[in-house]
């Protein structure tokens, strides 16, 4: 296993991380994700940690905090072994308490991620989501008092846009406050946003990518195709509407290209579209997730290899779209990338 800094920090992470999604099945949409029990996550995390997949991540909305328990059964007596990202800020019930980064929220969120994680600490925390109403320097000052504290080690965002990610990190420069080193993020051969502005914020503000959902919400899986029926146990048939939009003409040309890769390198189509992932700028880690031993196993095949300059390039060329204003110019005219080049 490959292991890369996470953004501009000292913290090493695998190139692949286990998305614990699919641990404890509680509610309508985590219980079409899996519901796997401690057993069954303890046999996952000892296949995985023997693969030198060390960081495991997971949320306090996952199945109702269920995720979490499951995780830290499944991790007792070898916390030291291994790396436990987590996240917060959305909603957990329908109290005003019980939503969003505000201090007290954001405390007492950590405090029951910890419980429920049988640890006392966390190595890398992030904001789900950015809380439009409450000021930034609150928050950027509640999250520095949890890792003076010990209770975080890393901090990070998640489905932040370019402007909030920004505006935090200034907050925390201007307080001299513990910035942001992560930014979890959906992205994937057949959604490529993040490649417009938060890749290169990315960049230049030493911010890693710890990418979720990077099958396209289960579309790169290989089972789908064009002119076929969606198979059987696809889980697009529950949780289509709660994931990313795809363009499916899109989606099938990308598809054709990966089973043409797939013949030339005797890789599978999941196992390309991952490897094709590794190879972006300023992606620290992506996160795989499964139900079972053999979806793990073939998940962990991404790595050890690498596809040609030429794989990439057709890859790039079937997955790509046309950027919206103000992002186009420097995508398609040369006077503009002169001026300031794609991260890609």
């Amino acid at each position: 296993m490959e292991y890369r800094r996470l953004g501009a920090s000292g913290l090493l992470v695998p190139a692949l991380s286990f998305g614990a999604g699919t641990f404890g099945g509680r509610g309508e949409l985590f219980s079409a994700w899996g519901d796997t029990d401690a057993e069954q996550a303890r046999r996952l995390v000892d296949i995985s940690l023997e693969a030198g997949v060390t960081m495991f991540d997971t949320a306090d909305v996952y199945s109702d905090g269920a995720s979490e328990e499951v995780l830290g059964a499944a991790i007792k007596g070898r916390r030291d072994q291994l790396l436990i990202s987590t996240k917060a800020s959305l909603p957990t019930g329908p109290s005003p308490t019980q939503a969003g980064s505000g201090r007290a929220r954001l405390i007492g969120a950590v405090e029951a991620s910890l419980r429920r994680l049988g640890t006392d600490y966390l190595d890398l925390f992030q904001l789900h989501a950015f809380d439009a109403g409450t000021p930034v320097e609150e928050v950027v000052a509640a999250l520095d008092d949890l890792v003076r504290a010990g209770k975080i080690r890393y901090l990070g965002a998640s489905n932040f846009a370019g402007w909030q990610l920004m505006k935090s990190l200034a907050a925390a420069d201007k307080h001299g406050l513990t910035r942001y080193v992560a930014h979890q993020v959906y992205y994937s051969l057949v959604g490529r946003d993040y490649e417009w502005e938060l890749m290169p914020l990315g960049q230049d503000q030493g911010v890693g990518a710890v990418v979720w959902s990077p099958l396209g919400w289960g579309r790169l899986t290989g089972k789908i195709r064009r002119g076929q029926p969606l198979p059987a146990g696809s889980r697009l048939h529950q949780t289509a509407e709660a994931g990313p939009p795809v363009d499916d003409e899109k989606l099938y040309d990308v598809v054709d290209v990966l089973d043409e890769l797939a013949a030339e390198t005797g890789k599978t189509v999941p196992q390309i579209a991952l490897n094709w992932l590794l190879r972006r700028p300023t992606v620290a880690t992506v996160i795989v997730g499964a139900r079972n031993e053999d979806q793990l196993r073939q998940n962990l095949g991404a790595v050890g290899w690498e596809l040609t300059a030429d794989q990439v390039a057709r890859l790039d060329k079937a997955g790509a779209t046309t950027p919206p204003y103000p992002y186009y110019p420097y995508y398609r005219l040369p006077d503009f990338a002169r001026l300031n080049p794609p991260a890609v």
